[in-house]
């Protein structure tokens, strides 16, 4: 009874220090409680070096993950600084920032997720992006871990963690990432280093990164290197609230060449891909560019691909569907969608166009015209070339139904009737695997 007694005596004791210490921290800031932690001293220095001392002791409040002092030396030992002083001060700012979240969050309320650091891109408004993995225990980044949770603050809460949280690249973050593995297995397969080592330099990347679930759906018959090229959009950061409807060049390429493929994203509802892939999780922000998760691996685009997900091309793809009810000169939408097929230069009616073709003709719709007269239409729509708007001459165009006139300095072409289609130059060079596209405001008829 009497060593019940007194182990019961010593954990009341421990119970009130415990209680004591956190009513204490509870009226000190984060640095206050910093500065009087032992094991934090080169994080006190380093917040004094980047002049954070004010911002830690402002309101707030914060969540702060306060890497020891043995994380400091890890950090400085792996990144060659002999100490503090060899780090630029911009750069300490940085990664210390890095370490901080806005608003005050327990570790009963951190899942799983994404959030954002004070720390910022290459000086850019956009915070950088912190992966929360609490799968097992609490994990940043997928290279610090949380030691000791929820020591309270009057201006925050301060999680201490055995590692300092390096400032993330691309490749950083798909790493870190479990249920982006596919993708790292797939841009590193036989080591190949060419995508890790593009997605880690500092230019600016827009990268749509497939989940595990669309990579185990997806099959191919495309060089998957150059797919996986087509999810990435080089010399932007492209956030999700700067996405509109348009067509964007994705680091693919034409068959080897140095002509880029292009992506149609659309944001009616969401945002889409190509029309078959949509975006899930967006704005994960990294030092050279932002990750948007997708549900689905972005195949090569066809003509067929950039016809069908453009609804201002609608009709376009019902006049090549009714063309091949007949005996079309070419099998239109097999063709159009064969990725190997061509390469063809489309000349692409919009649907006003088309609406214009009606009322000139005086009927009320195509198919008051006969399959084969539809056939012989979209003929002088193809040419058996790829030609981008930057190789368009002015003369003779052959097409698949017989000579046009081009203008290229009007941005025009004539058909055999002198009926005169203007190039829209804002929807020019829409290059697909197996030809480009180039809309026009006026359907193109012979004689």
């Amino acid at each position: 009874k009497h060593v019940i007694m007194k182990t019961k005596n010593l954990f009341l004791a421990m119970f009130a220090f415990v209680a004591s210490t956190i009513a204490v921290n509870a009226q000190k800031t984060i640095v206050d409680v910093a500065v009087g932690s032992n094991d934090h001293t080169t994080l006190v220095a380093a917040v004094k070096a980047a002049d954070l001392v004010a911002t830690l002791q402002s309101a707030g409040p914060f969540t702060v993950f306060a890497p020891t002092n043995a994380a400091f030396e890890n950090f400085l030992a792996d990144n060659n600084f002999s100490g503090l002083s060899d780090i630029p001060v911009d750069v300490l700012t940085q990664v210390l920032l890095n370490h901080v979240i806005a608003g005050e969050v327990f570790s009963t309320s951190l899942t799983t997720s994404y959030g954002s650091t004070l720390a910022t891109k290459n000086g850019s408004g956009e915070n950088l992006s912190i992966y929360i993995d609490t799968s097992n225990g609490v994990t940043l980044n997928g290279v610090s871990n949380v030691s000791v949770a929820d020591v309270d603050a009057s201006n925050g809460v301060i999680h201490i963690v055995d590692a300092v949280i390096g400032l993330p690249n691309i490749v950083d973050h798909a790493v870190a990432n479990p249920n982006l593995t596919s993708l790292v297995g797939a841009l590193t397969a036989d080591g190949n280093t060419t995508f890790t080592g593009l997605l880690s330099t500092p230019g600016d990347f827009t990268v749509f990164a497939p989940t595990n679930d669309a990579f185990a759906s997806f099959t191919t018959t495309n060089d998957v290197n150059n797919v996986l090229a087509n999810h990435v959009i080089p010399g932007a950061t492209a956030i999700s609230t700067s996405l509109t409807n348009a067509y964007v060049n994705t680091a693919a390429t034409l068959n080897g060449t140095d002509t880029p493929l292009s992506m149609y994203i659309n944001v009616d509802s969401g945002v889409t891909l190509n029309g078959g892939s949509a975006v899930i999780a967006a704005d994960i922000i990294a030092t050279n560019g932002v990750i948007h998760v997708v549900d689905a691996v972005i195949d090569l685009p066809t003509i067929a691909t950039f016809a069908t997900t453009n609804s201002a091309l609608s009709i376009l793809v019902d006049a090549l569907a009714y063309a091949d009810t007949g005996s079309p000169t070419v099998p239109y939408i097999d063709t159009v969608s064969n990725p190997t097929a061509g390469p063809f230069t489309v000349f692409a009616p919009t649907n006003d166009a088309f609406v214009d073709l009606l009322g000139e003709l005086e009927i009320s719709a195509l198919t008051d015209l006969t399959p084969a007269q539809v056939d012989t239409v979209l003929l002088y729509h193809i040419v058996g070339a790829n030609v981008q708007s930057s190789q368009l001459q002015t003369g003779v165009v052959t097409t698949l139904g017989g000579d046009i006139t081009a203008d290229a300095t009007a941005f025009t072409l004539t058909d055999p009737n002198d009926r005169v289609s203007n190039i829209i130059t804002t929807l020019v060079d829409i290059q697909a695997a197996n030809g480009v596209v180039h809309v026009i405001d006026k359907v193109i008829l012979n004689n």
